[in-house]
């Protein structure tokens, strides 16, 4: 457990900021913008922890709406996801401004001990988690090259010290045909909605050979403009996930080979192209777990047992990448949200509750005094810098 002094100087910095913290959760939900597209929630994450004397490096990785705001010199180097993108027509039903404002608040409180406890903190925004995998943009270009282990946090329905996720993998297929009068000469057409139409078959004939755990869910883009138009060009999405890495190579294969099935019945011409980097499943660091579970406990809350943890996945993040480079955690603090889940309209509407924003508050604290536990367990501290150390020689 972290020391009293430390511990509480963390804590005592998060709840002095709880007006700020709270405020700026909903000024983000407020202003709901997508994926690579979040300059104002991205500018807002900055303003605290930038009048705190936080450097701050914005468009890192060559993102615009990425950033860096580092405070302190220690060998010791703590990673604090900031994540603020949105969903389409349904704002923030993931919660995404509780996981900003927590971050800030982590970062803020930690700025107080850094000195005391050798210890840089790296406040890092990571636009489009929910399309577009930023924090796997930005591990390629670097951006965490100097950081030993990274926390985060994200909101849900329960509370979950050792969140796990799914590996992810999502691709956009392409059919090309012929068009052609669907009365007068339909022979002289290729129909590239039948070829979507022959691989979406062949998938669901798939489900039934499915490797526990791995599922995949599409939608149809593209499929033509009227009906007396045989359609020459059709599209569709498809999300593919398996509880681990080698699991979604697997699916991948097997539905690659249903992409090409609608090709090879219809004639078409196609193309399949991913429209995001694979997301790995979480791994979440053992010990940071635990502390955060009896942190968990000490403000009251319950998390399900380790034993329950590992059937409740909770979709797909890119902070998977992030835990099979270093050590990390991205546990669940639950809200009310009334029945609703993540990707709910419902949902969007906890996420600036008093439950919502005791998540802000509660998440900041303990995440806080997690990496204070951290840096003063002298077993765990040589450990993660062991770790980084080893990651480094092999870069």
């Amino acid at each position: 457990m972290p020391s009293v002094t430390a511990s509480s100087d963390v804590e005592d910095a998060v709840r002095r900021r709880r007006d700020d913290l709270v405020a700026l959760s909903h000024s983000i939900h407020a202003e709901p913008e997508l994926a690579f597209e979040e300059y104002r929630s991205c500018a807002k994450t900055q303003v605290l922890v930038a009048e705190r004397g936080f450097e701050i490096t914005p468009a890192v990785g060559g993102i615009d709406t990425a950033f860096r705001a580092s405070f302190g010199d220690g060998p010791l180097v703590i990673g604090v996801c900031a994540e603020y993108d949105a969903l389409p027509e349904i704002g923030h039903a993931c919660g995404h401004n509780i996981i900003a404002a927590s971050a800030v608040g982590t970062a803020l409180a930690l700025a107080e001990v850094a000195e005391h406890l050798g210890l840089t903190v790296v406040l890092i925004g990571t636009p489009a988690e929910e399309a577009g995998g930023g924090k796997a943009v930005l591990l390629q270009a670097g951006v965490f090259d100097d950081v030993a282990a990274t926390v985060m946090l994200h909101p849900g329905a329960t509370d979950i010290a050792a969140a796990r996720s799914l590996a992810l993998s999502e691709v956009a297929v392409t059919y090309l045909g012929r068009e052609s009068h669907a009365a007068v000469a339909p022979y002289l057409g290729i129909n590239a909605g039948d070829a979507v139409t022959v691989a979406q078959v062949a998938i669901g004939l798939l489900r039934q050979h499915l490797l526990p755990g791995q599922m995949m869910h599409g939608i149809v883009t593209e499929g033509g403009t009227v009906t007396n138009v045989i359609p020459a060009r059709a599209e569709m999405h498809y999300t593919m996930r398996a509880t681990e890495t080698s699991a979604l190579r697997n699916l991948e294969d097997r539905m690659a080979a249903c992409f090409r099935a609608g090709a090879v019945a219809t004639g078409c011409e196609y193309d399949v192209r991913e429209t995001s980097p694979m997301y790995q499943e979480l791994t979440p660091d053992r010990w940071l777990a635990e502390t955060f579970r009896a942190e968990m406990l000490r403000v009251g809350r319950t998390p399900v047992s380790t034993e329950l943890e590992a059937a409740l996945p909770l979709g797909s993040t890119d902070m998977g990448n992030v835990t099979h480079l270093m050590p990390g955690i991205h546990p669940v603090v639950g809200i009310e949200a009334g029945g609703a889940s993540v990707h709910q309209q419902g949902f969007a509407a906890a996420a600036v509750s008093p439950s919502g924003d005791a998540a802000v508050i509660e998440g900041a604290v303990m995440l806080a005094r997690t990496v204070v536990a951290l840096a003063e367990s002298g077993a765990e501290r040589d450990r993660v810098m062991a770790l980084y150390e080893a990651r480094t020689a092999r870069a």
